[in-house]
């Protein structure tokens, strides 16, 4: 690996992100090419400028050669005024006494009139940006674009400014990369330095040689493991199909190492690193040059988009949570899948790489305190790096520790208060039928979700599955798994697990929990919003279930018709088909597209949803802002 010059590379890579914003707390994410001694600057509404120095509150976490993750978490003894323009900025000595800020090493960052980010601090938690699901490749174009360019229109607004923007799941697709976007890594590892690996239990050695193997492009299924045992993989989790322990059927270009996910996340969040590097196409077969080619064009529209997603994370509180494709495809979906994946060395390393991404990346800035610990123990593994390579034996450590970690999900005290649920890594299994789809929160989780809720007048859950999705489909799904496949189908919803969907369902008609519930989801390429409440109770809680998905990803247009016009037909109120669903004691009612033309009520289309609450927490506005500039309101 070559060495790059320190001097040739821009101070900044990628960020600041805005991430937790209260009152007394401020949490900020950055990449830098070398630890930069920053100074922060708040200027709240027209208040004096108050400069902080950064000296304990920013941690500098080490990656590469070039490459430092800046972790800023302030605490604040004067806490800061809500529903009014914050400014903030971030400087960087330059010598002689001066500093250079944002405007000068990031304007893309700023929209036009600025001189550096600012953001509100609401009050009331009543006006939400949402989605999920981007994916980099797809032809759509980018909702967080057409965030950015709706945020610009009511930013001078402060009380038309969300107050959130919540990504909803699958921030980055770690198993289905663009043979482009792969190129683009690998570019990035070598210009960077990103910190290599040793590979126990693979094909090839280590990471040096992954990126130098010709599988490396569109073939990474022949890399990926198969589990050895004398009951062969294939058998006994497939039923004879010919699959890997990765699922994914776009697993050709999945990412392996600790240092391409890291690349990931800097190439899909900001434009900054795609100036430093060029992808060059390698040698590839006529088919898979094809492919190239198609992805190229789709890789290069997201790229010019880059700077307005960017910019929207810079300047409105960013809160996430990881659904599968953050980690693999179908993520935890049964016991066998567990058992099977976490049992091979070489796909747990896998798994773990991607969730060390996460914490670093996206978890950490959604609970900072919450997530001190598993961040030392990172710290403590990238901090022993020796040659530019992680030592083996700590970083398999770290990924066992870190997949019995139980505090991925987080609540925010606004008003309505959020609550943000890990429906990935705490499943209720089951144990005795380790085919069947585990639900999506075991019975302590679901506890702990409860005692939270107690005595709330309202709500705003963040599930990323729908907890209400649509009857039909989890019908199919459900088909499926007594068929002993719910791999192939995606078998991942509430009702998929008797258990988790009954104390749930529980949770809803409990006398003490909340009488509004605003549940926000994504995960199924489709967008939809659903009116819930218990039959036969007068006074039991209004439940609001919305889904925006995806963000840059859609489902196949025929296919979706027909599953809409039939869950229409087959579960119309009247049907008794509603008797046989978890469901039944529930009265389920769509709102309609507005520019639904022949009775829709899923609407396929990538963008972001936008959701405007009343004082009691009832929603007033749910709208689906279109990647192509046309929004569509539910009714």
């Amino acid at each position: 690996m070559t060495d790059t010059p320190a001097a040739s590379l821009p101070e900044v890579l990628a960020g600041p992100l805005l991430r937790r914003v209260e009152p007394t707390n401020l949490a900020l994410w950055l990449v830098a090419s070398r630890p930069l001694d920053l100074q922060l600057t708040l200027t709240p509404g027209d208040g004096e400028s108050r400069r902080l120095p950064l000296d304990d509150a920013c941690r500098r976490l080490r990656v590469g050669r070039h490459a430092w993750v800046h972790l800023i978490h302030v605490t604040l003894e004067d806490a800061l005024p809500e529903d009014v323009p914050i400014g903030y900025d971030l400087h960087i000595p330059a010598g002689d006494g001066e500093s250079h800020g944002i405007a000068a090493w990031a304007p893309h960052l700023l929209y036009p009139g600025q001189t550096r980010p600012d953001f509100v601090l609401r009050s009331r938690c009543d006006d939400l940006l949402h989605g999920s699901c981007r994916r980099p490749h797809h032809p759509a174009a980018d909702g967080l674009a057409r965030a950015d360019h709706w945020y610009a229109v009511h930013r001078d607004t402060p009380e038309a400014r969300p107050a959130l923007l919540m990504l909803t799941g699958d921030q980055i697709y770690a198993d289905d990369v663009a043979g482009p976007l792969l190129a683009a890594i690998h570019a990035l590892i070598r210009r960077l330095g990103l910190y290599g690996e040793r590979l126990e239990g693979a094909v090839v050695g280590d990471s040096a040689e992954l990126l130098a193997h010709p599988a490396t492009y569109y073939h990474r299924e022949h890399l990926l493991p198969e589990f050895e045992s004398s009951e062969a993989l294939r058998e006994r989790f497939f039923g004879g199909a010919r699959k890997p322990i990765f699922t994914t059927a776009n697993a050709s270009n999945h990412l392996i190492t600790f240092a391409e996910v890291i690349a990931m996340y800097l190439l899909v969040w900001s434009p900054v690193p795609w100036r430093l590097i060029t992808a060059s196409k390698p040698a590839l077969g006529t088919e898979d040059a094809t492919t190239w080619d198609g992805e190229a064009a789709a890789i290069d529209d997201f790229v010019a988009t880059l700077p307005q997603a960017a910019r929207v994370m810079a300047q409105l509180p960013t809160l996430m949570i990881f659904d599968d494709h953050d980690i693999t495809d179908d993520w935890n979906l049964t016991a066998a899948w567990e058992e099977t994946a976490y049992g091979h060395p070489f796909s747990r390393r896998i798994i773990g790489n991607a969730l060390l991404g996460y914490l670093l990346c996206q978890g950490w800035g959604n609970a900072p305190r919450r997530l001190e610990a598993p961040l030392d123990a990172l710290a403590e593994l990238l901090d022993a790096a020796v040659d530019g390579e992680l030592p083996a034996t700590r970083q398999d450590g770290l990924i066992r520790e870190l997949l019995r970690f139980e505090g991925w999900d987080y609540t925010l005290p606004t008003t309505p208060r959020v609550v943000v649920l890990d429906t990935r890594t705490r499943r209720w299994r089951s144990e005795r039928a380790r085919h069947r789809p585990s639900g999506l929160m075991d019975w302590e989780a679901l506890s702990d979700f409860q005692q939270t809720l107690l005595d709330e007048p309202s709500v705003i859950v963040v599930s990323p599955a729908p907890i209400f999705g649509v009857k039909l489909i989890e019908g199919v799904q459900r088909l499926f798994t007594w068929a002993g496949k719910p791999l192939l189908v995606d078998a991942e919803n509430w009702m998929a697990h008797r258990g988790a969907a009954s104390v749930m369902l529980n949770i809803f008609r409990h006398s003490r929990t909340p009488g509004h519930y605003m549940i926000l989801s994504g995960d199924v390429h489709y967008s939809f919003a659903y009116e819930i409440r218990l039959r036969h109770r007068r006074r039991g809680p209004r439940i609001w279930q919305v889904t925006s998905s995806g963000l840059k990803n859609t489902f196949p247009d025929t296919l979706l018709d027909a599953f809409d016009r039939l869950n229409r037909w087959l579960y119309a109120p009247w049907s008794p088909l509603n008797l046989f669903t978890q469901r039944r004691g529930m009265h389920v009612r769509p709102l309609v597209p507005e520019r639904a033309r022949a009775g829709e009520r899923l609407w396929n289309g990538a963008g972001i949803g936008h959701v405007r609450l009343d004082a009691e927490g009832r929603p007033r506005e749910i709208t689906q802002l279109g990647s192509d500039d046309r929004d569509t309101r539910f009714l």
